[in-house]
């Protein structure tokens, strides 16, 4: 039995699209898919720009492709909304639905539990304790790295929390994939409680509805200054993990299973925790917590292409990148003159999502 691939039944992949031949069609499709959607997504808006003017706009401050109206992509309002407001946001979204799944798909295959995502080790609620904390207590004026000190003590929540998790979870003996679970219940319960502790004495209202609509995500603060170390964080561990699929392959196989071969999985499970609970600090210091995502695109990937994660990770990666950018455009445009948090399109979409799968027939987790 290959190490690199998850055993199961019929020695064939669960999964609509299990050639090689496909799957790259299929990869080449999803970049194709992100290319028309970037274009797409800064035209709409409240005020549309043709999908044409768009692409003459970006082809020129990107590699500085020269058009008859050059003038006015330079320096038009139509170059000025899509550049500076629109473009670094569909940007954000594209790398923080990247990392959301990439993230997500680890979690469930380091925890081998399919309802894992990426907030699972205490990151959203350390995060909202840290956000909470900020906005209430009065600390949000300071900034680190060019982000906002809002964003800073949601960082520091978040990753506080996940090493609590951690070491919760190593007390009395070897990590596991359950107690890393139980630990994060009870550290997400704990950072709950403190946040509402300090949401109920405060009297500044404007700062709860701040804090609630951090809660619930959002891309609106997204400029070029706040993208590059998002960037670094997610392509770097995107990467990385791109290379990892014969151990997370293995992780999906048992702990047993991996003692026989010889591969030490708790290490492995504690730095992949480790570098996905950093990641999602980034993102979540970023754009607040997007649910659903981490959840579902690893799931709806696995059911087409299989539970290989040499197929599943990059999949997942494109496929969550999509997903986001239309969410925002929904978020910013299904109302006229609102802005609705994205994390509730995302909810909105997600769970129906997830319902068809829990009562599809033939559907398991690992691709058994």
């Amino acid at each position: 039995m290959s190490v690199g691939n998850v055993p199961n039944t019929n020695r064939q992949e669960n999964s609509l699209i299990n050639r090689k031949s496909g799957f790259l069609t299929l990869m080449l499709l999803l970049v194709a898919l992100i290319i028309l959607s970037i274009g797409l997504a800064v035209s709409i808006g409240q005020v549309e720009i043709p999908l044409s003017q768009s692409y003459r706009i970006l082809l020129h401050k990107l590699f500085g492709m020269t058009f008859a109206d050059s003038a006015s992509l330079e320096s038009g309002s139509a170059a000025n909304i899509i550049w500076q407001i629109r473009f670094p946001r569909v940007l954000m979204a594209m790398l923080v639905g990247a990392g959301l799944a990439m993230c997500g798909t680890i979690m469930q295959a380091s925890v081998q539990n399919p309802l894992a995502d990426p907030y699972i080790l205490g990151i959203s609620s350390g995060a909202t304790l840290g956000a909470t904390f900020a906005i209430l207590v009065g600390f949000g004026s300071f900034g680190l790295l060019g982000q906002t000190g809002v964003a800073f003590w949601a960082f520091a929540g978040a990753v506080g929390a996940s090493l609590l998790v951690l070491s919760l979870a190593s007390m009395g003996g070897k990590m596991t994939s359950v107690k890393l679970v139980l630990s994060g219940m009870v550290i997400n319960a704990l950072c709950t409680a403190f946040s509402n502790f300090f949401i109920y004495f405060s009297n500044n209202a404007q700062g709860i509805k701040l804090v609630t609509f951090w809660t619930m995500g959002s891309l609106a603060s997204a400029k070029w200054s706040s993208l590059p170390l998002l960037a670094i964080a997610i392509l770097l561990s995107a990467f990385f993990f791109l290379f990892q699929s014969r151990i997370l392959n293995t992780m999906l196989m048992g702990d047993d299973t991996a003692v026989t071969l010889g591969i030490n999985l708790s290490l492995y499970r504690k730095t992949y925790m480790v570098a996905a609970a950093l990641i999602t600090g980034v993102m979540v210091a970023s754009c607040g917590m997007i649910g659903f995502v981490g959840l579902i695109i690893p799931h709806l990937v696995r059911a087409l292409v299989g539970s290989d994660h040499r197929r599943l990770m990059p999949a997942s990666i494109l496929f969550g990148s999509i997903f986001l950018i239309w969410t925002d455009v929904i978020a910013r445009s299904v109302i006229p003159s609102v802005e609705l948090p994205i994390g509730i399109i995302t909810a909105m979409i997600g769970a129906p999502l997830f319902m068809y799968m829990l009562i599809k027939k033939g559907y398991a987790f690992g691709g058994n």
